[in-house]
């Protein structure tokens, strides 16, 4: 089990030389976009979370250009500045967005500097390229090229590669150069489909970060009614796999969100598990349900409940 106060909290990432901790803190709610998750959080409640985060355990946080156009890296500038500069050892992971269908090196200089300007940082320790299976393969090299060079002049510390789709992602690991993989909704109790994309990261060195560990809010509140998993109408059997999940939880006293927590945090092919928070509160509570001792024969009965590969995103590939 890792938890704060064991030794594993603190880990290498990967080959880059940087220190973080097991849980990473997401920055994508603190952006406030109820279209993808059905509510608002105000600036001030945002800044809230952050300065919580900056107190706690955790040792890093996770954004992007891209969330709320910009407003999460705002945010999180804001506390930064509120503090006088960040905490010592913390970090700030970003990563660069097209913008529209640009995707050109251009749009990756323009969006490493905007996330500067907003994140009142002179130096990026890790940027990642961001979601790039939505866009042609063959029309993104310059875009990679860009962000390598990027790391070769300085202007960033360390290059990632973060999105979805494992068969696109694959790709780009192929071209090399990359050193953190970030793949979300792929590693989770209900599936399994990025385990060759995990493979061939680790193979090739990188660090794994796992995100959206509970799969867009099903697994973290299995009786909210909600029916998606990872921005899709989750199939019946997935489903059917939740509610099993979750009696089978209840019956040993513990909360399916702490147990699709701790399937990722105690996995050790991943260096780092993301979190989202919307409220201070929430980062005590992870630090409880990450203290939570849960027992070997519900770890078991949970792998035998995931749902068959054929319902999982990508699991016919």
């Amino acid at each position: 089990m890792t938890d704060p106060s064991t030794d594993d909290w603190l880990r290498p990432l990967g080959s880059t030389g940087l220190t973080v901790s097991a849980v990473c803190a997401g920055g994508a709610l603190l952006a406030s976009m109820p279209e993808v998750f059905g509510y608002e959080v105000s600036r001030d409640e945002a800044v809230a979370v952050i300065d919580r985060v900056f107190d706690g355990p955790l040792r890093w946080i996770d954004t992007s250009n891209g969330y709320g156009a910009g407003e999460s890296e705002l945010r999180i500038g804001q506390a930064i500045a509120a503090r006088g500069g960040l905490p010592d050892g913390f970090l700030v992971a970003t990563k660069v967005d097209a913008l529209g269908d640009d995707y050109s090196g251009d749009r990756v200089r323009a969006s490493v500097a905007e996330s500067k300007e907003r994140l009142g940082l002179e130096q990026l320790p890790l940027v990642y390229l961001h979601d790039p299976e939505f866009h042609d393969f063959a029309s993104m090299r310059d875009a990679v090229d860009t962000l390598m060079k990027l790391r070769a002049e300085g202007e960033i510390g360390h290059v990632g590669l973060a999105g979805g789709s494992v068969h696109e992602l694959s790709r780009y690991l192929d071209l090399g150069g990359f050193e953190v993989l970030l793949v979300h909704n792929r590693w989770s109790l209900l599936d399994h489909s990025a385990e060759a994309l995990i493979e061939q990261a680790l193979a090739g060195g990188l660090a794994v970060i796992n995100a959206a560990i509970y799969g867009g809010g099903i697994l973290a509140n299995p009786q909210g009614g909600l029916r998606k998993y990872g921005y899709r109408h989750a199939p019946a059997e997935v489903l059917d796999a939740v509610a099993r999940m979750d009696q089978a939880c209840r019956e040993f006293g513990i909360d399916l969100s702490t147990a699709a927590l701790q399937h990722s945090v105690n996995d050790p092919k991943i260096t780092g598990t993301v979190v989202g928070f919307s409220k201070p509160a929430r980062v005590d509570q992870l630090v409880a349900a990450l203290e939570t001792e849960i027992p070997a024969e519900l770890t078991a009965r949970l792998a035998e409940l995931m749902p068959d590969r054929t319902h999982w995103l990508e699991g016919t590939r």
